[in-house]
């Protein structure tokens, strides 16, 4: 039958899962880092998963496919949730093995202000006047041992998970930029896909300000690594 459903732009998505999050019927999943749409009986055709997507990968088509079939999603989401599966690589359980050397070494910390998290912060703080900005995903401080001397010192300190959260922090975080003269923006943020979406918002951000602000991007791995950092 000819009808209503989505698709999905292999090109523009960067496989942050969060349209896999807001499928209700588990139609879409995130494989080889990209978001698929793994049966067409799964779709509803409602599109819950379009306005969700950062990067506008998903459309509406009309094509021959499946009809909607509703106990077949009633069956899918009791397996998948019997089994504890997810559709983001980042939630992937794994054990990390750490060399015991050097642990109990006391670092103090650099925190600079509070609140810290990003819905939280007023958006005319006195602190953000002048300010280094570190944008950080919740788990960047866990995974990277070093993280307050490397990236918080001497900087004004905000966390987020739009993942947890659900949410588009470019709005908040433009209101930010627009109202104080923010000298610089450094994103930390973990190696997963998922966390694409604070790097969006940043970057959204700044171009909602109308006027250049220097951003580093920097990727840590799961392990604690920092597999690189990225000017803009």
């Amino acid at each position: 039958m000819i009808r209503r459903i989505i698709e999905i732009n292999e090109d523009k998505c960067t496989g942050c899962g969060i349209c896999a999050d807001a499928c209700h019927e588990g139609a879409i999943a995130i494989i080889d880092n990209k978001a698929k749409l793994i049966r067409d009986d799964y779709c509803d055709g409602l599109g819950d998963c379009l306005p969700t997507c950062p990067e506008n990968a998903i459309t509406f088509v009309y094509r021959e496919a499946l009809k909607y079939d509703e106990e077949a999603v009633k069956k899918h989401m009791s397996e998948r949730a019997s089994s504890h599966t997810t559709s983001c690589p980042g939630s992937m359980t794994k054990s990390i093995t750490k060399n015991s050397e050097n642990q109990n070494i006391k670092i103090d910390s650099c925190l600079n202000q509070w609140p810290i998290q990003i819905k939280l912060v007023p958006v005319n703080a006195p602190y953000f006047d002048k300010c280094d900005l570190l944008i950080a995903a919740d788990c960047s401080a866990f995974a990277y041992g070093n993280f307050h001397n490397d990236f918080m010192k001497n900087k004004i300190t905000l966390i987020g998970c739009p993942k947890l959260d659900q949410i588009d922090y470019s709005e908040k975080l433009s209101a930010i930029l627009l109202q104080n003269d923010i000298r610089s923006i450094t994103v930390a943020r973990m190696e997963v896909p998922c966390c694409g979406g604070i790097e969006y918002a940043t970057k959204r951000a700044i171009e909602n300000c109308g006027r250049y602000i220097p951003l580093n991007i920097a990727t840590i791995s799961i392990n604690g690594e920092l597999l690189s950092i990225t000017k803009n």
